[in-house]
This record gives C-alpha cells, structure tokens and sequence, in this order.
C-alpha cells in the first residue's frame, strides 16, 4: 500500500504532464516546479517508509533531480532562444 502512495503522484504528474499544452517555456516553469514538488513529496515518503524501499526511492528520487535539471536547461534555453528571436524581428524593422 505504501508503494501505491509513492507512486500515485508520479503517475498523476506524468499523466499530467503528457496531456499539457506546452506554448513557451512558462509552461515549463509550471512543470518544473512540479517536479521539485515530487522531488519534496518523495523525500517525505521515502522518510515514512524509513527509507526501506529496496533502492527503488533513490532511483526515483534520482530521475526526478535529472529531470528537474534537463527542465531547468530546457527552460534557460527557450528563454535564450526567445530573446534572440526578439532581438533579430528587431533588427528587421
């Protein structure tokens, strides 16, 4: 039972994740942060379960770290790649 409950949001977050309509990179932010949250909701579950899950919480909690940092990348990049977009319509005109 307590499995389920560590792994019900992840589900929940991924489904959530899939069906979001990601416009600019604010809509990453709002996925990000979800993550961070999972990467907060796992640490209270793995200290509930005392941290007895058979390795399967620290390799959760390690994808969701690599995730949170490839969405940070992700994000820093778009907002790059926007900036540059704005800077050469600038340059049009």
């Amino acid at each position: 039972m307590k499995k389920l409950l560590l792994i019900a949001p992840l589900l929940a977050l991924g489904s959530g994740v899939a069906l979001a309509q990601v416009h600019d990179w604010r809509d990453l932010e709002a996925v990000h942060k979800h993550i961070e949250e999972s990467i907060h909701e796992m640490e209270r579950a793995a200290a509930a379960n005392h941290y007895d899950m058979e390795g399967h919480a620290g390799r959760a909690d390690k994808l969701l770290r690599e995730a949170e940092h490839e969405l940070r990348e992700a994000i820093e990049a778009a907002k790059r790649h926007e900036h540059r977009g704005d800077h050469e319509e600038r340059e049009k005109h």
